[in-house]
């Protein structure tokens, strides 16, 4: 229980209610007023905090979690993290299906929480074997007393935001919010999020951000499920090679697609404008927005939340090494490698 001296009982009390800021320099050019939801100010850095606490306290109450069960997920990371976390605090054994897509830090991260940890292939289909979806099910098959989580069909992902972060954005806007842009992968976020928001407003517009390799923007378009859209990419969290059912399509007005180099870059701008250290789908939903003032769909009087899902930490030997960066291709003639600021005194 939250205390009003700041003490805290357990890390968990400090889930949710994180900041909304307002975004100044990388938005001077655009119209409208834009704000980050920071997620990364959640004590497990991610929005993924939200959603392991809520699920795994509703299977308690439910009574399909007891003392010294096992919990199952699949993870690009974030998730597992969270998992992780709560597992710690409530006394479970915590089992993690991870995609090889996953950098490095997140699956340290991940067994320093105590977590056994699955390493899978990333660009399997989902009905592979090999897949962490088949994967986390076998686990979960094998292990008596186990809970699967399966975050991508559980309705309580959508649930979990629309009681929290839902809220929080429509009494920290003051009701004034017009716009909000959030990455989809699992969809819990943006569906809980939008459901919340269309519910006080429903001319409020609601923009997915998609990635070029995953099926979500054309089944948002046509609602059929097209193989050809698939192909590896790079950015973690987000996108899809399946269609899950915590997204709500109905909620969301627009998605747009992001690429991998242009997401990359654009979190490196908001550290070096805004101070914000934040993750891969950070940046990727900051790009989504310069694309749509491109489209020129924000007006002046706008206000436009962005969701910042996860911290800049989980991303260092990726998007914040100049080394992975140099490796993709990502510098180029526009984004010139980064001067080195670095002076070794001999």
């Amino acid at each position: 229980m939250k205390k009003d001296n700041q003490v805290f009982d357990n890390v968990l009390d400090l889930i949710g209610n994180t900041p909304l800021i307002k975004l100044n320099t990388i938005t001077e050019s655009l119209k409208g007023k834009y704000f980050a939801k920071v997620e990364a100010f959640n004590p497990g850095h991610s929005s993924k905090d939200r959603i392991a606490l809520y699920i795994i306290e509703q299977a308690e109450k439910k009574g399909i979690l007891k003392p010294g069960d096992t919990i199952i997920e699949t993870t690009s990371g974030n998730t597992g993290f969270s998992i992780a976390m709560v597992s710690i605090i409530k006394g479970y054994n915590c089992i993690l299906a991870v995609s090889s897509k996953s950098s490095a830090d997140k699956i340290d991260m991940l067994k320093t929480m105590g977590a056994k940890v699955y390493v899978c292939p990333a660009h399997v289909s989902a009905d592979d074997p090999r897949s962490y979806y088949q994967v986390a099910k076998r686990l979960h098959e094998e292990i008596k007393g186990s809970v699967y989580i399966n975050q991508y069909f559980n309705e309580l992902n959508i649930d979990a935001h629309y009681s929290s972060t839902g809220p929080e954005i429509w009494n920290q806007t003051e009701g004034k919010i017009t716009h909000l842009v959030a990455c989809s992968g699992t969809g819990g976020t943006i569906s809980g999020t939008a459901k919340y928001l269309k519910e006080q407003n429903p001319n409020i517009k609601i923009i997915g951000v998609d990635a070029y390799g995953s099926v979500l923007k054309k089944y948002h378009e046509t609602r059929e499920f097209d193989e050809k859209e698939i192909y590896p990419y790079r950015i973690e969290g987000l996108g899809k090679n399946l269609i899950p059912s915590a997204t709500e399509f109905d909620v969301i007005d627009e998605f747009v697609k992001v690429t991998d180099e242009e997401s990359a870059h654009t979190a490196r701008e908001i550290a070096k404008t805004e101070g914000l250290f934040v993750g891969y789908t950070s940046g990727a939903a900051m790009q989504a927005v310069k694309q749509l003032n491109d489209d020129e769909v924000f007006g002046p009087n706008d206000v436009v939340v962005v969701i910042f899902p996860d911290h800049g930490s989980r991303y260092m030997s990726k998007i914040y090494s100049d080394k992975w960066m140099n490796e993709q291709g990502f510098f180029d003639s526009i984004h010139e490698e980064a001067a080195e600021s670095i002076e070794h005194i001999k």
